[in-house]
């Protein structure tokens, strides 16, 4: 047993040969030769392992290279890079959820570029606020009488707890105790920010008495949790805003909702309904607002918190705020997406032109996609190969209206060629540009409403080069 480990290891590449391969050297110039020696290390490593569990293991030289290789390009390639949602759901969270408008893009290169006045009051020739530079807008888009924002929702959650409620209890109902997406859960959050949870309620059913029999003098906060993506059907009932609002003022306690997803205008036309804006909780007598920025809203990825400027005014002064703050360029992106809301210029924000984007108008790029595709099946002479135009429904995404299915269309592809949708789906996902794609039945769907016309050209391109011939002859796959 041991003499045939022995052997295999013998048969290892060694260092030496390895590094004068005439393709080392291109990932040297990229990763440089100390990491190229370390990644190397390491597949020879993990190839004596497999030796010692198993001395039968079949390998070879060349397998081992080829293994070198793959992971030298993966190291040298950017690993945070773009791709093309043909998915259909429109705030995709593992792809980056919104798209910045064009607006948004150049601020956050200009104020990269140079120096800014992050916190430079250019009128008074002092220190000025960071926060400054967005508050206002927010005070004018929401109807709340301050404003402060920080590195995302979990975080302003997380603060508004802690500065307004820490070692007081906060009144939640069980309905509302949900866990979001990556393991933020609600009584975890409230935990870690130093809150007694005091839970009322059934997890289907909470009425007004819920609430007031939990109210004591220990009482900071009555709270309020959008579900995301969670909802009950069936017997249910849960207390209004108005009718919360009334009895923390009553009481003299705060009244705060988590909203998760900030909604600045109506999106009812779109043929979605039941979700509030951020205005609509603020007239309702929510006394603090907290939501994202990069869902429905449109922008980078913030935590923004609306409300009571007496409320505001003590997280302001919270130590935790420094610590969740918000640099130049994410401040840079929402400042102009603020500003394009301002101005009226909603079809200049890419999740609100996808999201109102009306049906024919998706069928009508359909087409024109299907077409495109078609072509280069003929030039390929795949006799079949077919793009149809398909009706789908796309999702929003990012946990809002899970229930709720918008109308669209999809250019649905099958090419008996490259096998199943499986294998399709995962060769274009393993482009340059990966291309994320649906599938249903045998087909790959490219749902229209999330490709711009960018990505069609891009689509075309990696169709047209999967399926020119390869020097040995047939298609290249």
């Amino acid at each position: 047993m041991q003499e045939n480990v022995q052997n295999a290891m013998r048969k290892i590449p060694q260092m030496d040969k390895l590094l004068s391969l005439q393709w080392i050297n291109g990932f040297e110039a990229e990763i440089g030769r100390d990491s190229v020696k370390a990644v190397i290390s390491d597949v020879l490593e993990e190839q004596r392992k497999k030796i010692k569990l198993n001395p039968d293991t079949a390998f070879d030289a060349d397998s081992i290279a080829n293994e070198i290789r793959e992971q030298l390009k993966n190291k040298a390639s950017s690993s945070l890079r773009r791709v093309v949602n043909a998915t259909g759901v429109i705030i995709h969270t593992n792809l980056g959820r919104s798209i910045l408008a064009d607006e948004a893009v150049k601020a956050v290169c200009e104020t990269a570029a140079n120096y800014n006045t992050l916190e430079y009051s250019v009128e008074a020739g002092t220190r000025g606020n960071r926060n400054d530079h967005v508050e206002w807008l927010l005070c004018r888009l929401t109807g709340a009488e301050a404003a402060i924002v920080v590195n995302n929702n979990a975080g302003a959650v997380v603060l508004a707890l802690a500065a307004l409620a820490k070692d007081k209890e906060v009144v939640v109902s069980r309905g509302e105790l949900v866990e979001i997406g990556g393991s933020f859960r609600i009584p975890d959050i409230m935990a870690l920010s130093g809150t007694k949870m005091v839970e009322v309620g059934t997890t289907n059913r909470t009425h007004l008495y819920d609430y007031m029999k939990a109210i004591t003098d220990d009482t900071a906060m009555l709270l309020k949790v959008h579900p995301s993506n969670y909802r009950i059907e069936g017997f249910t009932s849960a207390v209004s805003r108005e009718e919360l609002a009334e009895v923390s003022h009553g009481r003299n306690i705060i009244f705060m909702e988590d909203l998760g997803s900030g909604m600045l205008v109506d999106i009812c036309p779109a043929g979605l309904k039941n979700d509030p804006t951020v205005r609509g909780c603020i007239e309702a007598g929510v006394d603090i607002v907290t939501f994202s920025g990069d869902k429905l809203l449109g922008g980078p990825q913030i935590g923004v918190i609306v409300g009571s400027s007496e409320i505001v005014d003590k997280m302001r002064k919270f130590p935790l705020l420094r610590a969740l703050r918000v640099d130049k360029m994410t401040l840079a992106a929402f400042e102009a997406t603020l500003r394009l809301y301002l101005k009226g210029k909603l079809d200049a924000i890419p999740t609100l032109a996808m999201l109102f984007e009306d049906e024919q108008s998706i069928r009508k790029r359909a087409l024109q996609l299907g077409r495109m595709l078609r072509s280069v099946f003929k030039k390929a002479k795949l006799d079949k190969a077919s793009a149809d135009i398909v009706k789908v429904y796309d999702a929003v995404g990012g946990g809002a209206f899970p229930q709720s299915n918008i109308p669209g269309y999809a250019v649905a592809v099958k090419l008996p060629e490259f096998g199943n949708s499986g294998r399709l789906a995962e060769m274009m996902r393993k482009r340059p540009v990966p291309i994320i794609t649906g599938a249903s039945g045998n087909k790959v769907l490219l749902h229209v409403r999330t490709i711009n016309r960018e990505d069609e050209t891009i689509i075309a391109a990696a169709f047209d080069e999967m399926l020119a011939p390869s020097k040995t002859g047939g298609i290249k796959h």
